[in-house]
């Protein structure tokens, strides 16, 4: 059904006098109306139309009808209970809607929504609530200023992508076919890119950096069939650099279409790429993208909740599922032409329940062929269990306290690092450990914030304590933020035994790099790598044996040559990737069960290792690309 006949369809099921303008906001589709009465009350006409075009149907006030904005914001105050926790209140003016931030979005909420129907009747704005994060995150606030200050933008922009998936073909309809083309993650852990072909559609899934690449960090952008004026779309897995590092690049060189991925992952998405320019402007690199890319890609991204199944070209339609890596992280499943084929596209997944987050989901609608990293696959790859982790982490602290040592855990910034202070806090907390300070540098408070800020992506265990301020772990008194270099200088010289958790966790950049130089020729200290080291990284190169490295002096200065004096330690369990293990089980729990499996996001023999044993164990057709292959799926 073509655009005009979608809309014409949907009129011509409602009264004509009652509708001012359709639009699309991407795949679905707003109504706007000038009746007050109509909108408050349309006796099920939506709701039936909603259920003959199967597809997503809201119906708004016409802006020209809503409330003043200062005489609605004194009226919402007036309506929501104080002990509701209400303070910011944000107006989306092109969309007629409110967003209100809450302690305690329920009372806000009122009985079964009553408060927010006696919001929508009284100002004729619909409202939204969100729940107020209990470590208030300035970026948070900042993409929601980018989102509204460029509202009418976003609304011509969704309405945009509403017609590319509705207006029809723009390619001649031929026989379907699937093809992917290897840009990146092809038997290696780095810049995962997928380009996804169809007689149709153009799809990047995910487009991000090898970190710990000096010589190919950045994906195959310059492969024949990839033209970035053809792309209908780019989903992002995760927030990962190696994941979503590439992104802004895209909107660099002209890029306007739309970017995928839940809240959670546009949030800590951005964060982390705000962060990669400033580390490689302080390693006196030029960015390959500035700020303005990074808030062009905010611009321009749709996000979709778990289990929301969104239509983002005429013939692919995808929903997000718990991959249970990271906060936000999704497997993507790709529904391709009508029933013609469907894909699960794992990013980084974890089957096993952490502290943090539920396990990776299995079921899935329909599933032909799956897309399946092996970070961990290969046989020599083995994680220990969980609690054996926490002992080794517990033991390594208590004997380094004991000899008047600190110990520096270089982590990713996001996932491990919120992984590890919940692990520590719980030790203190139950007497396990001793109580000392934590001190927390990089941006991984800034991403600690985003983490009580979406509850609704932790487990149940964590979201619990998350809702109550006295036991939230995040808030406890261990930890200490270092916010500039002369605090680091006072922890490095002046604090007594302690932990530090720093960025980057490769030790590729960013303050564990510093850490490791000032704490490194001291026998009594400790370093913890608890995160995947990438091939040519400072980290496994340490974690190899290297025990002595050099820093760029710079600016003329002589060169520095480092000794490493200290214990040097990694504990596996704390992974946010599944273990070989976990993977094969995975696989033994897919329903449906998969007829392909293509591996990626491993190094060579661990891609191979896994889709061997794939193979054999479940008689599956297996194969691991090398970057550049192109795979004809169908």
């Amino acid at each position: 059904m073509a655009e005009n006949e979608i809309i014409k369809e949907i009129l011509k099921n409602l009264p004509s006098d009652k509708i001012s303008e359709a639009n699309f906001e991407a795949a679905n589709i707003v109504l706007y109306t000038k009746d007050k009465d109509f909108f408050l009350n349309n006796n099920g006409i939506i709701k039936k139309v909603v259920d003959d075009i199967k597809k997503r149907v809201e119906l708004r006030p016409d802006p020209s009808i809503t409330m003043d904005m200062e005489k609605a914001e004194a009226e919402i105050k007036k309506i929501i209970p104080e002990e509701a926790g209400a303070d910011q209140i944000i107006f989306d003016p092109q969309r007629s809607r409110v967003v209100i931030e809450a302690e305690k979005p329920g009372l806000a909420i009122g009985k079964q929504g009553s408060i927010l129907r006696d919001i929508r009747s009284k100002t004729l704005w619909v409202p939204l609530i969100n729940r107020k994060p209990a470590i208030r995150s300035k970026l948070i606030e900042t993409i929601r200023a980018v989102l509204y200050q460029n509202s009418d933008y976003r609304r011509k922009f969704l309405d945009k992508v509403g017609h590319r998936i509705y207006d029809g073909w723009i390619r001649e309809k031929r026989e379907g076919w699937i093809r992917i083309s290897y840009l990146g993650s092809g038997r290696q852990v780095g810049r995962s890119c997928l380009f996804l072909q169809t007689s149709e559609s153009r799809v990047l899934l995910d487009c991000g950096v090898d970190v710990a690449s000096d010589q190919q960090p950045y994906p195959y952008l310059e492969a024949p069939e990839f033209n970035i004026n053809e792309l209908d779309a780019v989903i992002v897995s995760h927030a990962h650099v190696d994941h979503s590092g590439f992104v802004p690049y895209l909107f660099k060189y002209g890029y306007r279409g739309p970017v995928y991925c839940t809240e959670a992952t546009r949030d800590i998405m951005s964060l982390m790429l705000l962060d990669y320019v400033k580390i490689q402007r302080s390693d006196a690199k030029e960015p390959i993208f500035t700020t303005e890319e990074i808030k062009e890609m905010v611009k321009h991204t749709i996000t979709l909740e778990y289990d929301e199944v969104t239509d983002v070209t005429p013939d692919i339609r995808i929903t997000l599922y718990n991959a249970g890596h990271i906060l936000g992280s999704a497997m993507v499943h790709l529904h391709v032409g009508n029933g013609l084929h469907n894909i699960l596209y794992s990013g980084d997944q974890k089957y096993g329940k952490t502290m943090l987050l539920d396990p990776a989901v299995t079921v899935f609608p329909r599933l032909e062929t799956l897309l399946l990293e092996s970070t961990y696959g290969g046989k020599e790859s083995s994680m220990p269990e969980r609690q054996k982790s926490d002992e080794e982490l517990k033991k390594i602290v208590h004997e380094t306290i004991k000899r008047g040592g600190k110990i520096l855990i270089p982590t990713l910034g996001v996932g491990r690092s919120q992984e590890i202070m919940v692990v520590i806090e719980n030790m203190i907390r139950t007497g396990a450990m001793e109580k000392i300070p934590i001190f927390i540098d990089g941006l991984i408070w800034d991403v600690t914030a985003i983490h009580t800020a979406y509850p609704e992506y932790l487990n149940n265990s964590i979201r619990k304590l998350i809702f109550h301020k006295d036991q939230n772990p995040f808030l406890s008194d261990i930890f200490k933020r270092v916010g500039s270099p002369e605090e680091r200088r006072q922890v490095i010289e002046e604090t007594g035994p302690c932990v530090v958790l720093a960025t980057s966790g490769m030790l590729q950049g960013g303050p564990s790099v510093e850490y490791l130089r000032h704490l490194a020729d001291n026998p009594k200290n400790s370093m913890v790598f608890v995160n995947y080291q990438g091939e040519g990284s400072l980290g496994r190169r340490i974690q190899r044996g290297e025990r002595e490295y050099t820093v760029n002096g710079g600016n003329g200065n002589k060169n520095e040559v480092v000794q490493i004096k200290l214990e040097v330690h990694t504990v596996e369990g704390f992974s946010g990737h599944s273990s070989r293990m976990q993977l094969l089980n995975f696989v033994a729990k897919c329903e449906p069960r998969p007829k392909k499996i293509i591996v990626n996001h491993g190094e060579s023999s661990r891609c191979l290792d896994l889709a061997s044993t794939l193979h054999k164990n479940f008689r599956i057709e297996t194969m691991a690309p090398r970057n550049l292959e192109v795979v004809r799926i169908k």
